[in-house]
């Protein structure tokens, strides 16, 4: 029977998340909240099916291992670097702020000083998914605000994973033998130590290796499969071996990837399965939520609300502007992290399996990340607002800008220096080399998207920008430089299966000029209704260049040969004024 439960557990939970992660999604929220709310309906705390508690926790295991891969997968040392005054002093600042003041909280409503640090450090954090999507929406994920935000967060995110990795120890030691607390944080600091250079300099060298023969296999499967060993394997070896948590290990096992040239391809093959497995941490964190505490302690659910929405932005706001900042650039990093999500579920739920925070701890986490979640974005939306309400308070704009340093805003908001018209090309066969000469020959180097691993060494190795993986995915189209770039051309045979790729590429950047090709003419509508601007039929240059080649030799003029393709062009195409776009 344990497998039905499990199939059920399973089933439910997926349905239960895609129905209110769906409905969420519409009012503008972010779906998260409808996989936390699905958690509390199908949780014990609530009438109607349960779901199985433990096999829920279980799953949601391997879906934390997979979000730390995940952040580390996409976690880049210069980013931080690149706004490192501003970032490290104010996420140290902001964390300790927020802990103190979740430390008092809880001790005024009866809980241990220990329990009430652990506490405040869960409310430090925000949540990654939250904050990227937020910037995201607003076209802010390149701005100074988005760059200080998004190092701001890098730097919390190191700091929760270090708790995560000396909570359980520094909570042992000290219930076991108080005198044993120092001996047992060095100890573990010297296994931190070993395994992260053992991490990033010898599965640094085995990993990129594995990965490299796997994709030599020209297997798709072989390869999600090894990124998911690699994943879970570093995580549990971390655990067994070094004795440190999984969520480290499975953080440098995705920076050690994300180093490599596997990275977009691995974000896009096998991270899929991160989300399906991080639905069920948040299941699982629903769960836990009892609706009746609501009643029972409505006041420690506000005053920890009053910690996330209002003590950490005032923070906030207040370290940026004491760093020379403007009040916009605060204003946008206070709002962009007033809220919590994964990572605080993360620390409350391993504080209360080893003892150092109570039950009823997370009934509050869960309450306040839903709710904040909810508000998040629509505070930041009112960004403008809140700008001008202190610009008509001079005493008060004067205080958070008297020490902005003139032009530093627009110094941060320089972009990379890049061509004047960027490209990118999908695939380097016969059709893609020409297009990427002619590019060249005028001036653009453009950024090839190639799936065979040999290829894609050939042109690393000549100094092209490449980028490996399938252009169908996200990620690989990001890293690509879609979102920037000026024309898309997809030279690959089977573009008639592009479709996928220019959905996405269209809704990184809307303004995309997008070339693609097609075998057959029936092909080419699909194309055009997924956003493809022109769609080269091999069909309908067969026929025009027989029809040249035909006339030629009967001697048509070159007014009867321009004639005579654009009336073909019209019959094979369907498209009045078809003949200004060859095969269009």
């Amino acid at each position: 029977m344990h497998h039905i439960e499990l199939l059920v557990t399973l089933a439910a939970g997926f349905l239960a998340a895609v129905t209110f992660g769906y409905f969420t999604h519409r009012l503008g929220w972010s779906p998260i909240v409808g996989y936390l709310i699905a958690g509390v309906l199908v949780g014990p705390h609530t009438p109607g099916f349960v779901a199985d508690k433990g096999l829920a926790d279980q799953l949601a295991e391997v879906g934390v291992i997979l979000l730390m891969f995940g952040v580390g997968l996409h976690f880049h040392l210069k980013d931080l670097l690149a706004v490192r005054g501003v970032a490290i002093g104010g996420a140290v600042c902001q964390s300790t702020v927020a802990t103190l003041l979740g430390a008092a909280v809880a001790r005024l409503f009866g809980w241990e000083w220990s329990a009430g640090i652990v506490f405040g450090m869960a409310l430090s954090v925000a949540s990654t998914v939250v904050l990227t999507r937020v910037l995201s929406d607003n076209g802010q994920l390149q701005s100074p605000t988005g760059r200080i935000a998004i190092g701001w967060l890098v730097v919390e995110d190191i700091f929760t994973v270090f708790v995560l990795v000396l909570l359980p120890v520094v909570f042992v030691a000290s219930s076991a033998n108080a005198m044993s607390l120092p001996a047992a944080f060095g100890l573990a600091a010297v296994k931190l130590g070993v395994f992260i250079v053992f991490t990033l300099f010898a599965a640094g060298k085995v990993v990129p290796w594995v990965l490299q023969k796997l994709a030599e296999t020209h297997s798709r499967e072989l390869f999600t499969l090894g990124v998911l060993a690699v994943a879970m394997g570093v995580a549990v070896g971390s655990a067994y071996v070094f004795g440190v948590s999984m969520a480290l290990g499975a953080f440098l096992a995705g920076m050690v990837v994300g180093q490599s040239e596997f990275s977009a391809r691995a974000g896009a093959e096998a991270l899929p399965m991160r989300d399906a497995f991080a639905v069920m941490f948040f299941l699982s964190v629903g769960m836990l939520f009892d609706p009746g505490q609501l009643v029972a302690s409505p006041l420690l659910i506000v005053a920890t609300l009053a910690i996330v929405m209002i003590g950490k932005p005032l923070a906030a706001l207040g370290i940026v502007a004491v760093l020379g900042y403007s009040s916009r650039i605060g204003l946008g990093v206070a709002i962009a992290l007033a809220q919590i999500g994964e990572f605080s579920f993360l620390v409350g739920t391993l504080g209360t399996q080893v003892g150092a925070l109570p039950a009823e701890a997370m009934n509050p986490l869960v309450a306040v990340a839903i709710i904040s979640i909810l508000l998040n974005p629509m505070l930041y939306r009112q960004l403008n607002r809140i700008e001008l309400f202190l610009e008509r308070r001079p005493w008060l704009w004067r205080i958070l800008n008297r020490k902005a340093v003139r032009g530093l805003d627009q110094v941060l908001a320089e972009p990379e220096k890049t061509p004047s018209h960027r490209a990118v090309v999908v695939g380097y066969g016969p059709i893609g080399r020409t297009v990427t000469r002619l590019m060249r020959e005028r001036g653009i180097e453009p950024t090839i998207i190639e799936m065979n691993i040999e290829t894609h060494h050939r042109l690393r190795a000549k100094g092209h920008r490449a980028v490996h993986g399938d252009a169908n995915q996200r990620e690989v189209l990001e890293q690509a430089g879609v979102a920037t770039a000026a024309s898309l051309i997809w030279t690959t045979s089977g573009s008639d299966n592009a479709s996928e790729g220019i959905r996405i590429a269209r809704q990184l950047n809307a303004r995309l000029h997008v070339v693609t090709r097609v075998d057959y003419l029936g092909q080419a509508e699909a194309l055009r209704k997924a956003g493809a601007d022109e769609v080269f039929a091999g069909e309908g240059e067969v026929a025009l260049a027989m029809t040249n080649s035909i006339l030629g030799k009967l001697g048509a003029t070159p007014e009867q040969l321009d004639e005579e393709r654009a009336r073909i062009r019209t019959e094979l195409f369907h498209k009045p004024g078809a003949e200004a776009a060859p095969g269009h």
